[in-house]
């Protein structure tokens, strides 16, 4: 590996009303490495990365490129200096062709020649081995193509510094590959990488070193040989996490009556859902798994009504009900958490306290508000019952880690207290003690009788939890998964080569 430093950051302080980001942090960055920040969200990674790019100006600390001590007031000072960003939400224009956006904003000139720039595109995506063209809009792309675009879009601009935040996210197995390739092809040619995930198992098979934050604090840096993961997990919560893998074991047992809360028969949706079968029981939580587009977020879409129902009957303790609408799903006692927490959960600009409560305020009619006391007695409780950070209930939800934010939906939920709660990829983008805390609320409304549906891009998250998997390939059900059958090769073997199956 090249030792020459390509990025220096030393003392590096930032302070925020009320909360303490950044606290003399230290960080390095070699050429030709792929180098990991972690740590919890909250931990100071997000801050750390926009001081870098010029979205924050530091309190304190210095920054050196290649050497040079440099002051970095803007993101586009970052750009000119070879530090280029793919964050975890994607920032491009979709109402745009994939080549306007790789080229949009980098044109030296009034005019720009597009066929030009969009055979130049081409190139670039076939290089990259994107299954997209350059003339194509952006926005008809999948997600996990989008994210690969911006990828692009940050490759060619001939960096020396890639940040990547959550890149993989949107991600499947295969993609995820395509995009270590690159990462390593990009290392050989000199680039530093740093690689922002909470893929613990993705940090140690790409990254050759480890930095650690924690509670705005520098844990440490290191070699990504010289820590074993469960030495990682420790330094990254400041505690020892034996409680993920006895997670399911301290499961308690639902005692009432084993029941059905929910039941759908040939249920379909607007969005090419196939007519299916499914039950939830209570004080159970099962799950639905399947592949990127194996239609799992679309089969719960379709049950609480947030795509448009084309066909089926519905039955909610053992009543026929109609659910057209997600009005009707909440009345029925459904709550929903959906899997873009920033596009169908979080109303940005409004408080803590405010999006706490929402969902309650609808079931009650927004002509009949909550009173200020009643609304802050909710925010208080579950503020605390989560341990969510924020400054204060006031504090607006977009200020907040995405962490805390998915804290904030899961509070809306629980106040409206359901009797079935669907949790489409609750733990996504958020740090391994957060998915621990969320697990263990999982486990602990079973306990009390609700039934949940529970989805998850990592396999290993769902075997934690559930005790029944619906397995699912080309928006259709082909096998399920009990207890003692639950394992990643059962998964596997069912995706490859399940027949179709109802329940």
């Amino acid at each position: 590996m090249n030792n020459n430093v390509v990025l220096s950051m030393r003392g590096i302080s930032k302070t925020f009303p009320g909360v303490k980001a950044l606290s003399n942090v230290d960080f390095t960055l070699c050429q030709g490495e792929i180098h990991a920040l972690m740590g919890e969200n909250g931990a100071g990674k997000s801050t750390l990365v926009k001081v870098l790019t010029g979205v924050y100006t530091m309190d304190s600390g210095e920054i050196r490129v290649a050497g040079n001590a440099v002051s970095i007031r803007s993101p586009q000072d970052a750009q000119n200096m070879g530090i280029s960003t793919v964050y975890q939400e994607i920032t491009l224009c979709p109402n745009l062709t994939v080549a306007e956006n790789m080229f949009i904003g980098r044109g030296k000139y009034h005019f720009i020649n597009w066929r030009a720039q969009e055979k130049r595109a081409d190139e670039i995506l076939q290089k990259l081995k994107i299954p997209v063209k350059a003339a194509q809009q952006l926005g008809t792309c999948s997600i996990a193509v989008q994210q690969m675009v911006a990828i692009a879009r940050a490759v060619d601009m001939e960096c020396k510094v890639l940040i990547l935040d959550e890149p993989t996210s949107s991600l499947d197995e295969r993609e995820v590959e395509l995009l270590f390739s690159l990462m390593r092809d990009l290392k050989s040619h000199g680039v530093g990488i740093i690689f922002i995930t909470h893929f613990l198992d993705q940090v140690y098979e790409v990254c050759d070193k480890i930095t650690v934050l924690r509670n705005g604090e520098l844990v440490g840096e290191y070699e990504i040989k010289d820590l074993p993961k469960v030495d990682l997990i420790s330094a990254m919560l400041g505690k020892d996490l034996e409680d993920i893998s006895k997670l399911k074991q301290q499961k308690k047992a639902y005692t009432g009556d084993k029941e059905a809360v929910y039941e759908a028969y040939d249920l379909s949706s607007a969005e090419g859902v196939k007519p299916f079968n499914f039950r939830t029981m209570k004080g159970e939580v099962n799950g639905f798994t399947g592949l990127l587009g194996s239609g799992r977020s679309e089969s719960v879409r379709a049950i609480f009504a947030a795509d448009r129902v084309t066909g089926g009957t519905v039955k909610m303790g053992g009543k026929e009900v109609k659910i057209t609408k997600p009005l009707d799903a909440m009345k029925n006692g459904i709550g929903y958490l959906p899997e873009d927490r920033k596009g169908d959960g979080i109303i940005q600009d409004l408080s803590v306290r405010e999006n706490i409560i929402l969902a309650l305020q609808v079931l009650k009619g927004f002509f009949k508000p909550f009173s200020r006391a009643e609304a802050e007695k909710f925010a208080d409780e579950y503020i605390k019952l989560l341990q969510i950070k924020t400054a204060s209930k006031e504090t607006p939800i977009k200020s907040l880690s995405g962490g805390n934010q998915q804290k904030v939906i899961l509070a809306r939920w629980l106040l409206t207290n359901p009797q079935y709660l669907i949790l489409d990829e609750p733990t996504r983008g958020i740090d391994v003690g957060t998915k621990v805390e969320i697990q263990k609320q999982v486990l602990k409304l079973a306990e009390k009788g609700v039934g949940l549906t529970f989805i998850s891009s990592e396999i290993q998250e769902m075997l934690n939890v559930c005790s029944r998997l619906v397995v699912m390939r080309d928006r259709n059900i082909v096998g399920e998964l009990r207890d003692d059958e639950l394992s990643q090769d059962n998964i596997m073997r069912t995706i490859a080569g399940g027949n179709a199956h109802n329940e």
